[in-house]
């Protein structure tokens, strides 16, 4: 087998995934400036094709979003893939370094707080949905 075609298609079903859980993907720099300096809450799904991803991070953003509070807004980059819209949301996550997976919860275009990779990989789905649950309850209005 080919390994970019099983890579893409590795890629492309990760993609679909958060997709269809209802985050907007951002491919390129301008498509993250433009949704990042937004007002309100934006939750930011630093994607990749690692197995706690797939098994961890993406089941557990699908999840959470089915919550009383949330942002307003749920976005993803591809690490990995998207190289310059996953670097250009990076500069918006101040303070912590580069993880993938991860999720960024920012306000008005600033970072309140991350889940990184440490607290994704090794953990079950259900306790990266209370943590996340967590910032939205501390930082997002009711829907």
């Amino acid at each position: 087998m080919d390994f970019n075609l099983f890579m893409g298609d590795i890629s492309e079903s990760a993609r679909n995934e958060i997709r269809e859980a209802g985050f907007t993907e951002l491919k390129t720099p301008d498509e993250v400036k433009e949704s990042l300096e937004q007002e309100g809450t934006t939750l930011v799904m630093v994607n990749s094709t690692c197995g706690c991803a797939g098994g961890v991070a993406r089941p557990a953003a699908a999840s959470a979003i089915h919550y009383d509070k949330r942002p307003d807004q749920l976005v993803t980059v591809f690490a990995g893939q998207d190289r310059e819209a996953t670097e250009t949301a990076r500069q918006y996550f101040e303070g912590f370094a580069p993880s993938s997976p991860s999720f960024a919860l920012l306000k008005d275009g600033k970072i309140i707080d991350m889940v990184e990779r440490h607290e994704i990989e090794g953990h079950s789905p259900v306790s990266v949905v209370q943590r996340l649950q967590q910032l939205f309850e501390e930082h997002c209005e009711e829907l």
